[in-house]
């Protein structure tokens, strides 16, 4: 059952950072070019790095192939003693040097930005360990089946480019040189077709003007049709000579559980410095008040009342502030009524009116429910501090199996989660628990802040 508040009124929100510069204007888009792709591909210079790469690619497979043909086979004969294994390791290491080769001239021609497998494991020191761990290691066997499926990848790939080019050129330029034929061959020009009784040359101008449109629609397609194969190339570098799936998700969980140490960790000096910095230090005070009064309570009882009135109203601002606080760390409506009544006195704070729709199923588990609370009001700060807004809406929502959040207002919009701001913190938090951060705010306005989690419902005793 969807819940719907409005709100409006000043108060105080959650700060997110003094520094933080969430609008601004974004960035110029250059000239646009004058030619369309389909014409400017044979000029690019992307479409002679292609061609390089397919030129390049038959004598290093040639080389591969053959380093890892002979010494696999080298290795596998000799295995009935010793001596195959440290072949069979030399074969691998070669294997990996030559796809760190490959990863270099897919960069630097295809642009293809391919990182290296993950490291050997040499857990002891010594030659034999060093064997042992070239030959357990996935990305040894994965650069060997790069180097067997790479050579007749590569002669096909260098074929079809030579023989297409060759033809789109030769063609494209045959009102050039035609009169070769007749001068030097005996012929009228290019033969089309020819038997004992036949000849068709191709050497009038009608015949020669549609040579060369030929040759131009040639010279227009084949870039594209080598692009269509590098980019093949390049998914068979980045499937076999980076890392695995599984590695590349041991790093993201690493960089995740660094995000959150990090978090965890300014969090804690938050609260640290907001307790040293207000109640504590408010605290301290109205006890030295107190001890005054204590002394002046029989030489001037008025005074010292004074004084315990005083201390009385300060009391009362500790405990805001502790409240606050508290209310920072995780409030207590949101554990007893739900995100609908959390985010609904969020809003109640906020200094721009703000519409509030919470529409689930039900709750979601409380990790998920305290991010999603705390990422509303992040975004409810920015719009409060930094976008001129007159009005802001929250919507909450369940998606298959994401928890769906959208924050918009009608600002001045220019807003970069890329630009270094507290939106790119938030991103980074979110992308911690596999949440996604995503932003729409073109310059003038309005802004569009949608995040993304995971969805995991609350355990049942809960």
């Amino acid at each position: 059952m969807a819940t719907q508040y409005e709100h409006g009124g000043y108060g105080q929100g959650y700060d997110v950072g003094d520094d933080e510069r969430r609008y601004g204007p974004g960035p110029h888009p250059g000239p646009r070019p004058r030619l369309p792709a389909a014409l400017r591909a044979p000029f690019e210079a992307r479409t002679w790095r292609e061609l390089g790469y397919v030129l390049l690619s038959l004598p290093v497979s040639i080389a591969l192939f053959t380093w890892t043909v002979t010494m696999v086979s080298l290795g596998a004969g000799l295995l009935v003693t010793f001596l195959g294994v440290p072949v069979l390791a030399a074969a691998l290491a070669g294997c990996r040097g030559f796809g760190a080769l490959e990863r270099v001239r897919a960069r630097a021609l295809l642009g293809v930005d391919v990182p290296g497998p993950e490291p050997l494991r040499v857990r002891k020191p010594g030659a034999l360990a060093w064997m042992g761990a070239v030959l357990k290691s996935g990305a040894s066997w994965r650069s060997l089946l790069y180097a067997l499926v790479q050579f007749p990848w590569a002669v096909f790939t260098f074929t079809v480019a030579v023989v297409l080019w060759t033809l789109s050129l030769t063609f494209l330029t045959y009102p050039l040189w035609f009169w070769v034929f007749p001068a030097y061959a005996g012929e009228g020009g290019v033969q089309l077709y020819g038997d004992e009784h036949h000849h068709i040359y191709l050497d009038t101008p009608f015949e020669i003007t549609v040579t060369a449109l030929v040759g131009l629609l040639f010279t227009l397609a084949t870039p594209w049709l080598v692009r269509a194969l590098t980019t093949l190339d390049g998914l068979l570098v980045r499937g076999l000579l980076g890392p695995s799936l599984l590695s590349e998700r041991v790093v993201e969980l690493e960089s995740d559980r660094g995000v959150v140490v990090d978090t965890a960790a300014a969090d804690l000096r938050r609260i640290e410095r907001d307790l040293h910095d207000g109640a504590q230090a408010r605290l301290v005070g109205l006890a030295m008040d107190l001890g005054l009064a204590k002394e002046k309570m029989r030489e001037d009882p008025q005074a010292a009342a004074r004084m315990v009135e005083d201390a009385h109203g300060e009391v009362k601002t500790a405990l805001q502030e502790l409240r606050a606080l508290a209310r920072g760390i995780h409030p207590a409506v949101l554990t007893d009524r739900g995100l609908d009544a959390a985010l609904s006195a969020v809003a109640s704070r906020c200094t721009v009116p703000v519409r509030v729709e919470v529409d689930l199923p039900s709750r979601p588990a409380p990790a998920i429910e305290g991010i999603a609370y705390f990422t509303v009001c992040e975004l409810l700060q920015n719009v409060a501090k930094h976008s001129g807004a007159r009005s802001a809406s929250v919507d909450v929502w369940h998606a298959e199996d994401r928890l769906m959040l959208q924050v918009a207002d009608d600002g001045v919009g220019g807003a970069d989660a890329s630009a270094g701001s507290g939106l790119a913190g938030l991103k980074g938090r979110l992308g911690a628990v596999d949440g996604i951060l995503l932003v729409d705010s073109p310059a003038g306005g309005p802004t569009r802040v949608i995040a993304e989690l995971p969805w995991r419902g609350r355990p049942a005793a809960s």
